[in-house]
C-alpha cells in the first residue's frame, strides 16, 4: 500500500496536470458539441477528472509523511568564494515552499564578495541587467563525479527582477514557463548522476558556458558552467540540489550538505549548509580545485 501510494506521489503533478485539462477541453470544447454520446462521454471525462485532481491534492499534503527519511550527502559547493544563501533547507523544508521538481532540499546561492557590493533589491531599476551581479559569470563546479545525463545550455539571461513590481511579473512569467516543462524552469542547467544513483544538479547557468554534454564523465570539482541569470530567476544565483531521479517530474529531493565550508562567524571549516540569510566561505583549499 505505501509503495503504491508513494508512487502516486511521483506523478502528483501529472496526475493534477491530465486533470486540469480535460476540465479546461471540457469548458472550452466539449460544452459546444450537442449529442447524446457526446455528453455521456464528456460526463464521464468530467467526473474521472474531478476525481483524479482530488487524489492528487490529497497526496500532496499526505505523501511527504510516507516518504524514507535520508541522512544529508555531503558533496563538495558547487561555487568558491563567498556565498549568501537563499531559500535554504537548512532553515526549512521544503525549501523552495514545494517539493515539486525534486527541490525539497534545494538551495539557492548569490555571491556577496567583501569588494565589489551586490545590487540591493529595490534599488534603481526594476530589471537590472546581470552583468551588473558580482555571481553573473562565476565558475560552478561539479558536485559528484558521475556521468552528465542532462545538459541545457541554449536558454537567455534575462535582467533581474529587481522590485516588488518586476517580482510580480516573474510570478506570471514563472506559470508560463511552467507550462514548457521544467528545463523552462531551470534555464542552462546540468545534472549528474552519481555510481550510486543521486542525481545533482546545478541550474540558472549562463548561456552557452556549459562545458559538458551527455554522457560525458565528469569528476567533482570540475568547472561545468558559470552563473547565469536563466530560466525562472530573480537574479544571477546558483541553485543546487540532489535527488534519486533525473526526471525532475518525478524525483524526490535529497539532503545534502557542503564539505569544508565556513557558515556566517564561524571559526573554521565545517560540513553544512548556510541557513537563510547565512554567508557561506570556501576554504583555501579548496580554491585548488580545476578552474
Amino acid at each position: 500500500m505505501t509503495a503504491a501510494l508513494l508512487a502516486l506521489y511521483r506523478v502528483r503533478g501529472l496526475l493534477y496536470y491530465a486533470a486540469c485539462l480535460v476540465l479546461v477541453a471540457n469548458a472550452v470544447i466539449l460544452r459546444t458539441l450537442d449529442h447524446d454520446l457526446v455528453d455521456t462521454a464528456r460526463g464521464a471525462a468530467v467526473n474521472a477528472a474531478l476525481i483524479v485532481g482530488a487524489v492528487a491534492v490529497i497526496i500532496t499534503f499526505a505523501g511527504p509523511r510516507l516518504l524514507p527519511a535520508h541522512a544529508p550527502r555531503t558533496v563538495p559547493a558547487p561555487v568558491h568564494g563567498r556565498w549568501l544563501a537563499l531559500n535554504s533547507p537548512a532553515t526549512k523544508v521544503p525549501s523552495h515552499g514545494v517539493r515539486a521538481y525534486g527541490q525539497a532540499y534545494a538551495i539557492d546561492l548569490v555571491h556577496e564578495p567583501h569588494d565589489r557590493p551586490r545590487p540591493s533589491f529595490g534599488g534603481r531599476g526594476p530589471m537590472r541587467r546581470p552583468q551588473e551581479y558580482p555571481a553573473f559569470g562565476r565558475p560552478v563546479h561539479a558536485m559528484a563525479d558521475g556521468v552528465v545525463v542532462r545538459a541545457a545550455r541554449r536558454h537567455r539571461d534575462h535582467r533581474s527582477r529587481s522590485n516588488l513590481l518586476a517580482v510580480g511579473y516573474l510570478m506570471i512569467e514563472g506559470m508560463i514557463r511552467e507550462i514548457g516543462g521544467p528545463s523552462f524552469l531551470l534555464g542552462n542547467h546540468v545534472t549528474i548522476r552519481t555510481d550510486d544513483g543521486v542525481f545533482a544538479t546545478v541550474a540558472h547557468l549562463q548561456r552557452h558556458s556549459v562545458t559538458v554534454r551527455v554522457g560525458e564523465a565528469v569528476t567533482a570539482g570540475t568547472v561545468i558552467g558559470r552563473c547565469g541569470n536563466s530560466g525562472n530567476s530573480s537574479e544571477p544565483h546558483v541553485h543546487a540540489q540532489l535527488m534519486d531521479r533525473a526526471s525532475l517530474r518525478t524525483a524526490h529531493g535529497l539532503p545534502m550538505a557542503f564539505a569544508g565550508v565556513t557558515l556566517g562567524e564561524g571559526p573554521g571549516p565545517v560540513d553544512g549548509l548556510p541557513g537563510n540569510g547565512e554567508h557561506m566561505d570556501t576554504e583555501p583549499q579548496h580554491l585548488a580545485l580545476r578552474e
